[in-house]
C-alpha cells in the first residue's frame, strides 16, 4: 500500500520559500510548481517555470526556492513498500524537473488527496492508496501522448483548463467570445486552436459536457425532465430534448426507461 505522509493544495507563500533537505526528504517527496523556481538536485541547478514538476527519491538532497512572489506551490509526500517498484514499472522521471502536460488536472488530484486525508472514515487510507496509484499512473500516461505543435503547444496549458473547467461546470453559460478573451485571443483563433488540440470544436465540448451530466441524472435521480434541463443549464426544455435526442439518438425518457 502507498501511503500519505503529506501533502498541501495551493500553498501560496507571499514572501517566498526556501527548502533545504541536504540528506533527502526521507520518503517520495512530489512538488508542483506554480511559479518560477531555482531547483537544485543533487549538486545540479535548475531553473523551472510554473507548471514543471519533481519527484525527488528518499535519500536525493535537493533545495528549491523562489524566483518569484508570491511564490505558489501543491506538494505531496508518500511512502511503501511497493512504491519503488511502481514508480520504476511506470518509468516517471526521478531526480529531475519535468513538465506537467495536465498542470490544473495535477492540481486537482493533489487537493482531492488532501481532503480525503481531512475527512477520514473507515476507508481513508485505501482511497488514498488509490488516488495515488492513479495520479501516478496519470503523470507517467501524459508523458506518452503526443506533443502540440506550433501556437496550439503554446497555448495547451490555457486551453486545458478551460476544457476542465467546461466539464466541471457543465451548467455554466459560456459564450466563446468570453473564453477567447479569457485566453488573449480572437474568437476564430481561439476555435482554431482548440479543434487543433482536441479534435473537436468548443460547441462540441459544451454540448457533450452538458449531455453527460444529464445522462448522469437520469440515471441516477428522480428529477423530472424539465428539472435536468435546468440543472445543465438549458433554459428551454425543448431545446434539451431535441438535442439530447439528436445527439444520444434518444429521448430524456426514453434514455431513462432503457433498463
Amino acid at each position: 500500500m502507498i501511503q500519505l505522509v503529506s501533502c498541501g493544495h495551493n500553498f501560496v507563500h507571499s514572501d517566498g520559500i526556501r527548502i533545504d533537505r541536504s540528506s533527502g526528504a526521507g520518503n517520495y517527496a512530489f512538488v508542483l510548481f506554480r511559479s518560477k523556481a531555482e531547483v537544485v538536485i543533487n549538486g545540479t541547478a535548475y531553473t523551472v517555470d510554473n507548471n514543471a514538476y519533481i519527484l525527488m527519491q528518499p535519500s536525493t538532497p535537493y533545495m528549491y526556492r523562489d524566483l518569484e512572489k508570491p511564490f505558489v506551490n501543491d506538494w505531496f509526500h508518500c511512502e511503501g513498500t511497493e512504491l519503488g517498484a511502481y514508480l520504476q514499472q511506470l518509468q516517471l522521471p526521478l531526480d529531475r524537473p519535468a513538465e506537467a502536460a495536465y498542470p490544473a488536472s495535477v492540481s486537482r488530484g493533489i487537493m482531492e488527496l488532501q481532503n480525503v486525508n481531512w475527512l477520514g472514515g473507515p476507508h481513508r487510507l485505501e482511497i488514498i492508496d488509490l488516488d495515488l496509484r492513479s495520479l501516478l499512473m496519470k503523470l507517467a500516461n501524459w508523458r506518452h501522448l503526443p506533443p502540440a505543435q506550433g501556437n496550439a503547444g503554446r497555448y495547451l496549458h490555457q486551453l486545458s483548463e478551460i476544457r476542465s473547467e467546461l466539464y466541471r461546470s457543465p451548467q455554466a453559460s459560456y459564450s466563446l467570445d468570453e473564453l477567447a478573451a479569457s485566453v488573449n485571443l480572437s474568437k476564430s483563433y481561439f476555435q482554431h486552436l482548440y479543434k487543433d488540440l482536441f479534435g473537436c470544436s468548443v460547441s462540441s465540448d459544451m454540448i457533450n459536457s452538458r449531455l453527460e451530466y444529464a445522462k448522469y441524472l437520469l440515471d441516477n435521480s428522480s428529477l423530472s425532465i424539465g428539472g435536468i434541463a435546468k440543472m445543465c443549464g438549458y433554459e428551454n426544455e425543448t431545446h434539451f430534448m431535441r438535442q439530447f435526442k439528436k445527439f444520444v439518438s434518444a429521448t430524456p425518457s426514453g434514455y431513462r426507461k432503457r433498463k
